[in-house]
């Protein structure tokens, strides 16, 4: 433990000298950009949440956050995997050759928006099924609205890959910044307008993810005026793909669209169940611990985004050494996290959304125990990831995601037999053991 504290403190030593130099200095500069841009996404989410929260009250809250899951869980289509195939060639090529990190980017774009046009007509087509049959509750106005939100929420990120590849994490942070700074000024007074006018809830709904997608597409705005203004590809010539490339982009891409499928799955299964279970205000209890959570995992696993440029081009004993001092770190820091979140709990829930959510408390401090699991999982993804070993990934993520549906039914259907607070329980107990079983399926991998 104490060589583990002496590589914190080292790397508090070189922030303050402004020591960048090496792969470690690059990492530890990458990490220092990464590490902002996610503290301003999640502070900015997590006061947002916390608003909206306290405007709602648990029972419209539950629903918001039912409709959003839903609209990401049917937004399976959006990726397929292209994002870290774009990663990973953009960042191998484009200090070498600029003109072929362009071509992967050209190539690879166009599918991505037939990707996002696919998702956003299944949204609009199963909209009324979803919200009228599966769940019988009021956010059939809210899906359509997905079918705008989904679009724009991944507008606003997805330039963030070329500047990633080249080790320049500032225009991400700046992006965040504005969409922050947007969403917490006219979200909220735009909520109590409506609460104030509008009586439908369907409505309601609808508005808020419809300005919420106004967000994000300033936000996707300015990454685009970077990109034009920086010329991240040097001004040169697409160079176009041969078929070779091409082919090996494929054998990238099928199991990491495997992997894209499942994770879908692994998220966001256990609200999708609930919510044909339960009532809206036990799926706002559940959100507001499990956003809580999963702010601060990402804090925490913000420094294996970082470290992913520089994990694609290690190879041999420099890999190993630098992934096992990232591991130890974000194992040390994630057990404190975990710790501090279980003892704090109830104070945790009373100041950040009332008392109106103390049921809350429990799911909480069950849920401390991911702030050890999603950090590591994010860390060993990155690694299998940028090894092209993504066969690994997308076949453990595949068991962990239907042990995760099989879980949740058995423990959902146990916990009614008791109360709908019983029920939202056994989805907690599923998510966390399906997640550790994923991340056992991992270490264990890496091993051999």
């Amino acid at each position: 433990m104490g060589g583990e504290i002496n590589e914190v403190l080292d790397i508090v030593g070189r922030v303050k000298r402004k020591d960048f130099s090496g792969n470690e200095g690059q990492a530890i500069k990458n990490s220092s950009w990464q590490i902002a841009t996610t503290l301003t996404a999640r502070i900015g989410s997590l006061l947002f949440t916390i608003t909206i929260a306290r405007l709602m009250l648990p029972e419209i809250y539950g629903l918001y956050g039912l409709a959003l899951s839903t609209i990401l869980f049917m937004g399976v289509f959006c990726d397929f995997g292209i994002g870290p195939a774009l990663t990973t060639f953009i960042s191998k090529t484009i200090d070498k050759n600029p003109g072929k990190a362009k071509g992967y980017f050209c190539y690879l774009i166009k599918y991505k928006i037939l990707l996002v046009i696919l998702s956003a007509i299944v949204i609009v087509f199963l909209a009324k099924w979803v919200a009228g049959t599966y769940y019988q509750k009021p956010i059939y106005y809210a899906l359509l609205a997905g079918a705008i939100y989904l679009p724009m929420m991944i507008f606003s990120g997805y330039l963030n890959i070329i500047f990633i590849s080249k080790n320049n994490f500032r225009p991400q942070f700046i992006k965040e910044i504005i969409i922050q700074l947007i969403r917490l000024s006219i979200v909220p007074l735009i909520i109590i307008y409506f609460l104030a006018k509008i009586s439908s809830v369907e409505l309601y709904l609808f508005w808020i993810f419809i300005i919420l997608s106004g967000c994000y597409f300033i936000g996707g705005v300015y990454l685009f005026i970077v990109a034009k203004t920086q010329h991240p590809f040097n001004k040169t010539k697409t160079q176009k793909l041969n078929s070779k490339e091409k082919k090996e982009i494929f054998r990238f891409i099928l199991p990491i669209s495997v992997t894209a499928i499942s994770g879908v799955f692994f998220g966001y299964i256990d609200q999708i169940m609930l919510g044909r279970y339960v009532e809206g205000q036990f799926l706002g209890f559940y959100q507001a611990a499990f956003n809580l959570i999963a702010s601060a995992s990402a804090v925490l696993a913000s420094s294996s985004a970082a470290v992913f440029p520089i994990f694609v081009r290690l190879k041999g004993k420099i890999l190993e050494r630098g992934f096992k001092k990232t591991r130890k770190i974000t194992f040390l820091i994630s057990i404190m996290a975990a710790i501090f979140i279980f003892v704090t709990a109830p104070f945790i829930v009373q100041i950040v959304y009332g008392e109106e959510y103390s049921n809350s408390i429990i799911y909480l401090r069950v849920f401390a125990s991911l702030l050890v699991s999603f950090p590591l999982i994010s860390l060993y993804t990155s690694y299998y990831t940028s090894q092209k070993r993504t066969k690994i990934v997308s076949t453990l993520l595949i068991v962990a995601a239907i042990l995760n549906v099989f879980l949740n039914y058995i423990f959902i259907n146990l916990g009614l037999n008791y109360s709908m607070g019983y029920a939202v329980m056994g989805a907690c107990m599923a998510t966390i053991l399906s997640r550790f079983a994923y991340l056992g399926g991992l270490i264990l991998l890496r091993r051999r």
